[in-house]
């Protein structure tokens, strides 16, 4: 698989003349919604096996096979190319693909209302043959320690035909919102606690749910070790009925780390407790702040580095948004709100706004500005294959378990093309 980002003056029909393909397998792999107008900076899925490189002065095949980290003898080997032979610059030659390995990939999907729009349902059964888990959000927790469901519909059914786990996501939302009150109640009273632990054994029977996932979030300081508490008991009960137990971390970067949405998450007891744990690491750029990267490598890498120290790398599943934000400039706080768009969506967006997309190096992420009708700058990050194979990498490298998404609706297609050409899906 080959990301190619299009280049001024560059057209589909060069593009894939270049590859040796025709050109209908490049916009349906990448659900082109307008093939004759690609934005410069677009980037481009080429479904081929392995990849090409084109030389460049200074190559040779040491310098190259090292590059992609292959052998000299396996591109030699790949393009028929004598091992003595000068290479000629321009040219181009075929990278084999590596050995892929075993990923776990979970996706949150977010149901509201009575019923499953039909686009969620469709969004699951696309994403499915490349899950692990799929994750309805959410049960939410009741002061009684009762459960209010979020529509199910034929989601289970979509898990069971692509041997996909069906996760039970149980969160402290009220009207809306992640709270600490709420939170406290069910942390500090013991038989709330109890009524809660069987209703979601309950629930999880009666919908085969097979992992249940705590997403407790905004919890008071004082509640940490209440809440590690809580963690070990419900794991103890959890276990014992045959489920897997999961749960969902705030992004810190060290152990003294305070906040509302930090102090009561430890690590390394999440760690020890549950079966694996969804790292958040998205968010720096948010609706409500400045116009940055959603969730830029640097800070990434901080925060699993710090996590790999706490706990089994073979736990950790990193957080990835599947969008990004349109921001209004100048931001001011308290001001618009961005507007979150799917990276289909973004690139629309350029085309629409006749400019080029740019890429930022430092944090793995495109970006661009555009005009809008009243005269209004506008800034835009989003996500593209460069950013996702950039996440693969260090997932790769440190050694995760694998990735989560956050959420399914949002069309990313290059995303599951890349799922496929870096990783062995497991399957339950």
């Amino acid at each position: 698989m080959q990301i190619h980002v299009v280049q001024p003056g560059q057209s589909l029909h060069g593009i894939a003349s270049a590859y040796g393909i025709p050109m209908n397998r490049i916009t349906e792999a990448n659900q082109l919604s307008a093939p004759s107008m690609l934005v410069v900076g677009q980037t481009l899925v080429i479904p081929i096996i392995g990849m090409y490189y084109w030389v460049e002065p200074g190559d040779s095949l040491y310098s190259i096979a090292r590059k992609f980290g292959v052998s000299v003898n396996t591109i030699v080997e790949s393009n028929q190319w004598p091992l003595g032979r000068p290479l000629q610059i321009g040219l181009g030659l075929h990278i084999p693909p590596k050995p892929k390995r075993n990923a776990e990939i979970n996706a949150y999907i977010e149901p509201s209302g009575e019923a499953v729009s039909q686009s969620l349902k469709n969004a699951a059964a696309e994403a499915a043959p490349n899950l692990t888990y799929l994750a309805p959000f959410s049960f939410q927790i009741q002061r009684d320690g009762s459960l209010v469901a979020p529509p199910i519909d034929n989601l289970s059914l979509i898990a069971e035909q692509n041997r996909v786990t069906l996760v039970m996501v149980v969160t402290n939302l009220e009207k809306g919102q992640f709270s600490s009150e709420l939170g406290s109640i069910i942390l500090n009273d013991q038989a709330v606690q109890n009524r809660l632990l069987e209703n979601i054994i309950s629930q999880a029977k009666l919908l085969n749910f097979k992992d249940i996932h705590f997403d407790l979030e905004f919890l008071r300081p004082a509640d940490r070790e209440v809440y590690n508490a809580f963690l070990r008991k419900a794991a103890d009960r959890i276990h014992q009925e045959g489920f897997l137990l999961s749960t969902a971390l705030a992004s810190k970067t060290s152990a003294s780390q305070t906040g509302a949405w930090y102090t009561a998450h430890d690590y390394k007891v999440h760690g020890q407790v549950a079966d694996f744990v969804i790292i958040m690491t998205y968010e720096w750029g948010y609706s409500g702040g400045p116009p940055m990267a959603v969730s830029p490598i640097g800070p990434v890498r901080q925060v699993l580095e710090y996590a790999i120290s706490e706990m089994p790398a073979t736990k950790i599943m990193m957080g990835q948004n599947l969008y990004g934000y349109d921001w209004t400039l100048p931001f001011v706080a308290g001001g618009p709100y961005a507007k979150a768009l799917s990276p289909q969506a973004a690139i629309d967006l350029a085309r629409n706004r006749h400019v080029s997309i740019q890429y930022d190096y430092k944090d793995q992420a495109p970006n661009f500005n555009y005009l809008d009708d009243s005269g209004k700058a506008h800034k835009v990050w989003f996500e593209d294959a460069r950013s996702i194979q950039a996440k693969f990498n260090l997932l790769k490298e440190l050694g995760l378990r694998g990735i989560s998404y956050w959420k399914l609706g949002l069309p990313f297609p290059q995303n599951w093309l890349l799922i496929q050409d870096n990783f062995n899906v497991v399957k339950g």
